[in-house]
């Protein structure tokens, strides 16, 4: 909770992650009987819950969670839920105050009478101070770290805000938990199985910095993350992260922290971080089911706006640090006129500027086969 003492006895300035650096992450997969691992939250580092929403959520023990940042979706109600699971489960959507806007201008918000405010079964939780300059970035909070944001709860469901439930949650436990005791549940990704192949598409769909995306697989691969294949023992290095399904284990839990910490040291695409983690700790075990179940467990909505950002447009270095010219769609950004002068996080992916223990010039990335048009 409380952030790192710098060598001169200040107190280095809060971030949400923490200043984890490179011996911290490789001392946090060794695996022993008792850990200290960063895991967001830092004190004053932000989303932060106002007191009457951490009240209400310390009685959740089983909860479907969501959550909407920036502004692009509104909250869709589930549907064919029993008696049981309206009784059980605590249906918690995390929104900044952007999101909290939007949905008040086009939704009906009610609240009740210790200022909970509710749009049907879903509870809106505000995270005020968002912890990331990227609102992508801090969507990742409620999805990964669900366990620290939501403490009490013994079991989680996570789906994406653009997802409409249409299955009974306590189904969901049933068919993806306890049947096959399992304590950690993820879909597998609809096109690609190796994570270098899903990094070579986030490029070509410009989902983040291309440059960023190669020098976090780069440390991926120095660090000795082979491309998949079918000799590894789990069926994909990627999954389909709109649908996450948890026990609260300490070990689920550790596997959440872990994921979490890639995605804010490095770029925030989860997906290309979760075969990693798997692979660093070993030990985890976790079903990772088919994507046609993940299709047949909601509605997908479109987004009401489509989010979009700069950083994500970047083709190369001189773009990110404000020297080049950055074009969407016939749209032009001047980065030299930038309000901020460049494209650099100030608060998330610091691990990739920041000198890598290791010389990756040599490192050369494997060569990848697009399977897939769609992907």
């Amino acid at each position: 909770m409380e952030d790192e003492i710098l060598p001169d006895g200040t107190q280095s300035s809060p971030l949400f992650g923490g200043h984890q650096n490179w011996s911290q992450r490789k001392e946090s997969f060794r695996l022993t009987s008792n850990m200290k691992v960063h895991c967001g939250f830092i004190r004053n580092g932000g989303a932060e819950m106002a007191p009457a929403d951490i009240k209400y959520a310390k009685k959740c023990r089983f909860v479907v969670a969501s959550g909407i940042f920036d502004g692009y979706d509104v909250p869709h109600q589930p549907s064919n839920l029993s008696p049981r699971s309206k009784k059980l489960f605590c249906f918690l959507m995390a929104v900044d105050e952007t999101s909290l806007k939007f949905i008040k201008e086009n939704v009906t918000v009610t609240e009740d009478s210790d200022g909970g405010k509710w749009v049907g079964i879903w509870r809106l939780v505000l995270l005020k101070h968002p912890p990331y300059d990227e609102p992508r970035r801090n969507g990742k909070v409620p999805k990964i770290l669900t366990h620290r944001l939501f403490p009490k709860a013994q079991y989680s469901i996570w789906i994406d805000g653009k997802m409409e439930l249409i299955v009974d949650p306590l189904l969901i436990l049933e068919r993806y938990l306890w049947r096959g005791k399992h304590t950690f549940a993820i879909s597998q990704h609809k096109h690609h199985r190796n994570i270098y192949e899903e990094a070579d598409s986030n490029k070509r769909r410009k989902r983040y910095a291309r440059p960023l995306i190669d020098l976090h697989m780069k440390i991926y691969r120095y660090e000795g993350l082979e491309p998949w294949n079918s000799t590894k023992k789990t069926v994909s290095d990627v999954p389909e992260g709109a649908i996450i399904i948890r026990e609260h284990t300490a070990m689920s839990n550790l596997f959440s922290c872990l994921w979490f910490n890639e995605v804010n040291l490095f770029t925030p695409r989860d997906q290309l971080s979760f075969g990693y983690v798997v692979y660093r700790l070993g030990a985890f075990r976790f079903f990772m089911f088919p994507n046609c179940e993940y299709n047949s467990l909601f509605v997908l909505h479109p987004h009401i706006r489509e989010h979009s950002s700069r950083i994500e447009w970047v083709t190369n270095w001189n773009q990110l640090k404000g020297n080049g010219t950055i074009s969407n769609k016939g749209k032009d950004w001047d980065q030299a006129n930038a309000n901020n002068g460049n494209l650099i996080e100030s608060r998330g992916g610091l691990g990739l500027w920041t000198p890598y223990p290791a010389n990756l010039d040599s490192v050369v990335l494997p060569h990848v086969d697009r399977t897939s048009k769609a992907g």
